[in-house]
């Protein structure tokens, strides 16, 4: 696993999925910690998407799995930290090829959206997936160039 540390966090529209994907993690004996939310009471999922990407973010060998109602929210939320790829998968094609050509280090679900059983086997392969670097690592340093530039013009705002 290229990971070693799992960042969990959903909203109240996550929450039960992010409950199967602890126990689910468990099972697996990988590391994770939860960053909330913990009950279904109602909550802004941008707070929990920084949280984790925060944490994500400042160490290469974190990653994150996000859950909200679409798992949309999520990932835009996500998406705004610096040095951040959250992506929102639907099937196995899109957990696997989020990490082989754009080395996503945050995968986003939507519990009304994909079944517990889709989840887990897209988390395996989002897990067990190395990014292929080549032809991709020049595109990855492409978004974070955009990164830069988004620094440079708020600098100058």
């Amino acid at each position: 696993m290229p990971f070693e540390l799992v960042c969990l966090g959903a909203d109240h529209g996550g929450f039960d999925l992010k409950e199967i994907i602890k126990n689910y993690l468990n099972s697996k004996r990988i590391n994770f910690k939860d960053f909330g939310t913990f009950s279904k009471e109602s909550v802004d999922y941008v707070d929990y998407a920084i949280f984790v990407a925060k944490k994500v973010a400042e160490n290469k060998k974190n990653c994150g799995i996000l859950c909200c109602s679409s798992g949309i929210g999520m990932s835009i939320a996500a998406n705004k930290i610096a040095g951040i790829r959250a992506a929102l998968c639907v099937n196995n094609f899109h957990a696997e090829f989020a990490r082989r050509h754009n080395n996503a280090n945050i995968i986003c679900f939507g519990q009304k959206v994909s079944n517990s059983e889709q989840v887990l086997s897209m988390i395996d392969i989002f897990l067990n997936t190395d990014f292929d670097g080549g032809r991709h690592e020049n595109r990855v340093n492409k978004i974070l160039n955009l990164e830069k530039i988004k620094e440079n013009i708020n600098e100058r705002s």
